[in-house]
């Protein structure tokens, strides 16, 4: 890559290599700005003689070139991928979507050059037209080769990041207290209701029961029958674990037990197991507040329809207080 000045009538289709800006100092072209036909015209009412631009050498392509294969090759879902002025490309999700970054790879990515990518979080919502990543690439020009070695990682290893449709999900929600059944519904369905509202959604279906294992494993079938998306439990009492009144009824009715224990606060006392392919949580005390805490964290990807795993949870400590 070469710096030069060159006549403003020879500028078409160079990349400036810096912004000019008009007498009172508003910027007319910004630096790494593509030269157009137009663009030489406007220059010259502005009585511009010559331009300081980008030569590209052997083997190098532009910055705007370098970003758009790159914000292609690493994603994949409901996105579409939009150049921006500077070596920009904007990844946007084209409906509601569930974000999953494969963090290992990203900072893989970074690490090797030539062009850096920022995303969302790992299992953010993001609804339809938000923007889930940037990848911007270093100024004016990029090696080939250092491109498509970075393309080929991509390949072999991606997609660093997948935008997961939330389409249609039915939620489920059993409350339980040890005394009335319709305790808990009474005390907690406005909360619920807020929290499920993030998204979008109401519950689909609601059932009460007296937390005891046989109700309890009862009103869970009868949910199981209606093939929600996701099963919350909602109980007066927090979970004390695979082995508590809950626990048992989940594991009658056929759940596996994926994980009990989150490294998130407020949500310690997370309990989550899968009924086939249908999430039952038992939610933590925290859910009867409105305050961000676990079960927030973890609608998403299970609204998404993906499988979220003991590990992944285990892995959420990093960033784990909320509040």
């Amino acid at each position: 890559m070469r710096a030069q000045t060159i006549p403003i009538d020879e500028a078409a289709g160079r990349l400036l290599c810096c912004p000019i800006f008009r007498p009172g100092g508003k910027r007319l072209l910004a630096k790494g700005h593509l030269i157009r036909p137009e663009d030489v015209e406007l220059l010259a009412t502005e009585g511009l003689n010559q331009v300081w631009v980008t030569l590209l050498d052997e083997g190098e392509i532009s910055e705007d070139d370098a970003v758009l294969p790159v914000g292609v090759a690493m994603a994949c879902g409901s996105l579409e991928v939009r150049p921006a002025p500077g070596g920009r490309a904007n990844l946007f999700t084209t409906e509601d979507c569930c974000v999953l970054v494969d963090d290992s790879l990203l900072k893989e990515v970074n690490c090797a050059g030539p062009v850096v990518v920022a995303t969302a979080p790992n299992f953010a919502y993001v609804p339809a037209g938000g923007r889930v990543a940037t990848v911007k690439s270093a100024p004016f020009a990029v090696q080939q080769e250092q491109l498509a070695s970075l393309l080929g990682l991509l390949e072999s290893q991606g997609p660093l990041l997948q935008a997961r449709p939330v389409k249609e999900p039915a939620v489920a929600v059993l409350y339980t207290d040890p005394l009335q059944s319709e305790r808990g519904r009474q005390l907690f369905e406005a909360v619920m209701r807020q929290r499920l509202g993030r998204f979008g959604l109401n519950p689909r279906f609601v059932l009460t029961a007296i937390e005891e294992e046989e109700q309890v494993a009862k009103g869970l079938a009868h949910l199981l029958r209606a093939n929600p998306t996701i099963i919350l439990i909602a109980s007066t009492t927090a979970p004390a674990g695979p082995e508590d009144v809950v626990g048992r009824a989940m594991a009658r009715v056929g759940c596996q037990i994926e994980r009990f224990l989150a490294p998130v606060e407020p949500g310690n006392l997370l309990l989550l197991g899968y009924a086939g392919e249908v999430p039952v949580i038992s939610a933590p005390g925290c859910y009867r507040s409105a305050r961000t805490n676990i079960v927030d964290l973890l609608l998403p990807p299970l609204l998404a329809r993906y499988r979220v795993s003991g590990w992944e949870i285990a892995c959420m400590g990093h960033g784990g207080l909320l509040s």
